[in-house]
């Protein structure tokens, strides 16, 4: 097994962090038996824009012994830590991956983006990369975006005061929206890639910047007055997505079956 762990002074997270979140990945193999193929960082470390108090929220994909999959009765297919202050861990079993990847689930491809990147077995993640983009659907991911923008910005953006997150949180689903309608491929986890692909107005850029200022140095929970601008811009994205149609693709789901059986039966 070809695994992938970047050392200290090339990881974007602090090593004793690291050191931590390491341990735990080691005591769920232990505690389960199971392999962890790939984890990675979600959440607002994933997409760039952590506080100096954000949480770590690690993602995994499993694999069990081939045995466990050929019992009458399932394993569950989730492995949950109670989430803590500090750290919230869970994983995906392999097949749960798979069948998610094949209902046009954007979450599984985020993670296969993800600039933070804990461990990996480089041979199963080429493969699900692969895999990933054989039966990539844009128009599920679209939709799923473009209601996640839509939602946000209905519930967190009325006010006159807002919190600074909520306004990143709105953001980078309607941008991720646009991206499936003028790429092939999908969008990428990190905020700023979408920004610099995607946002050509110069207030706009500037807002979202003081944006990212404000959300790196301040806690969660930092409000400010909403922004006129900004909220202006996101008014038009969400009435141009809403006339817009993407693409229909053909996936072919044979190469996640296959994937899921080389990788079970290479189990120990």
């Amino acid at each position: 097994m070809n695994t992938l762990m970047p050392d200290d002074s090339a990881h974007p997270i602090d090593p004793v962090i690291r050191a931590e979140i390491m341990r735990k990945l080691t005591a769920v193999e232990a505690e389960h038996d199971v392999r962890v193929l790939y984890a990675c960082e979600s959440g607002s470390r994933g997409w760039g824009f952590a506080s100096p108090d954000s949480d770590y929220d690690v993602r995994f994909i499993f694999v069990r012994p081939v045995r466990e999959y050929l019992r009458i009765t399932p394993m569950r297919d989730v492995i949950e830590e109670v989430p803590g202050p500090v750290f919230d861990v869970n994983g995906w079993d392999l097949r749960k991956a798979l069948q998610l990847l094949a209902k046009g689930n954007a979450t599984l491809i985020e993670w296969l983006s993800s600039p933070v990147v804990y461990r990996q077995d480089d041979s199963f993640v080429q493969r699900l990369r692969e895999a990933a983009a054989a039966v990539y659907q844009p128009i599920r991911s679209f939709h799923h975006y473009a209601a996640m923008g839509r939602g946000n910005f209905r519930e967190y953006l009325q006010g006159e005061q807002v919190r600074a997150k909520k306004y990143l949180y709105v953001l980078r689903p309607l941008l991720a929206a646009k991206w499936v309608l003028q790429r092939d491929d999908a969008p990428p986890m990190a905020f700023e890639h979408l920004v610099q692909a995607l946002v050509t107005d110069a207030a706009v850029r500037r807002d979202i910047d003081e944006l990212l200022v404000v959300k790196r140095r301040s806690g969660e929970q930092e409000w400010l007055p909403a922004r006129p601008v900004l909220n202006a811009y996101l008014e038009q994205l969400m009435a141009e997505l809403a006339e817009a149609q993407p693409a229909i693709g053909q996936p072919d789901m044979r190469a996640l079956d296959e994937l899921l059986a080389e990788t079970v039966l290479s189990s120990r």
